[in-house]
């Protein structure tokens, strides 16, 4: 699996115009949707229009790029493993596990992201962490909140921590929090995006370049921190028991906080 990334950006699949133009935006993961972005009468278009792309792209490294295909599209999970393209893919709607094995009865090495989207995904996603070919979770906050008939903060930060266990028990990696849907609400933004911060999440995707800099600035490790980190690694290299300066006992099971701080998981 690759590096865990901070900001992802989303480009709906009909729009080539904007594929350069994402990965130029810095972003540390670009995702092409086959999916939502795309209204029904385009999706052929956008399929084509993104296996163009990707097959011109065939060795590139860098950005990592998904694309979110539609449930159950087997000709569109065909069609970008024939690019020979590096990427991910994005399995949305993922109510069992099952919900995952027509992509991979396609393509067996496919990594894939699952995106838990009802009250039932909820109760199953233990399940679907598990599945070997589930390399992330992700949470469709906008579809969950149709289905449960809210999207009341309590009911987001219970959402978001049970699916934080879930990945983490798996040895997944923490979930990225979902695309902030207000453009024009930077103060929004930076507030739900240091919630979910708080919650253990880490990273979030955009729906537009102009969100990627307030995501990248709140998961941004302040000098507090990085100190914090370099001095509890070098008092577990001491061994024994130790103290930081602030009276803070050192534990070796700080080492994994420590090394994420400093971009060394």
């Amino acid at each position: 699996m690759s590096a865990q990334p901070v900001t992802a950006l989303y480009v709906p699949g009909d729009r080539p115009d904007r594929f350069d133009k994402a990965v130029a935006s810095g972003a540390d993961l670009v995702i092409l949707d086959l999916e939502d972005a795309v209204a029904a009468e385009s999706k052929s278009s956008a399929l084509a229009s993104v296996v163009s792309w990707l097959t011109g792209r065939k060795g590139a490294s860098s950005p990592l790029i998904q694309v979110r295909v539609n449930p159950g599209a087997t000709h569109e999970v065909q069609q970008l493993r024939a690019t020979g393209a590096r990427l991910e893919l994005r399995i949305p709607k993922v109510d069992t596990a099952a919900d995952v094995e027509w992509a991979v009865a396609v393509w067996p090495e496919a990594e894939l992201t699952a995106i838990i989207e009802s009250a039932h995904g909820l109760q199953q996603m233990e399940a679907v962490a598990q599945h070997p070919r589930v390399t992330r979770l992700a949470l469709g906050e906008s579809d969950l909140a149709s289905d449960l008939g809210t999207r009341d903060n309590a009911v987001l930060d219970h959402l978001r921590i049970r699916l934080l266990i879930a990945a983490r028990a798996a040895g997944l990696p923490a979930p990225m929090l979902s695309a902030y849907p207000y453009l024009h609400d930077p103060d929004g933004l930076r507030a739900d995006t240091e919630r979910g911060r708080a919650l253990g999440w880490f990273g979030r995707a955009a729906v537009h370049p102009r969100q990627l800099e307030v995501i990248r600035s709140v998961f941004a490790p302040s000098e507090e921190d990085e100190s914090w980190a370099r001095a509890v690694l070098a008092a577990i290299e001491r061994g024994g028991v130790s103290t930081l300066p602030n009276g803070e006992m050192v534990d070796p099971a700080m080492a994994g906080r420590a090394r994420r701080i400093l971009g060394n998981p």
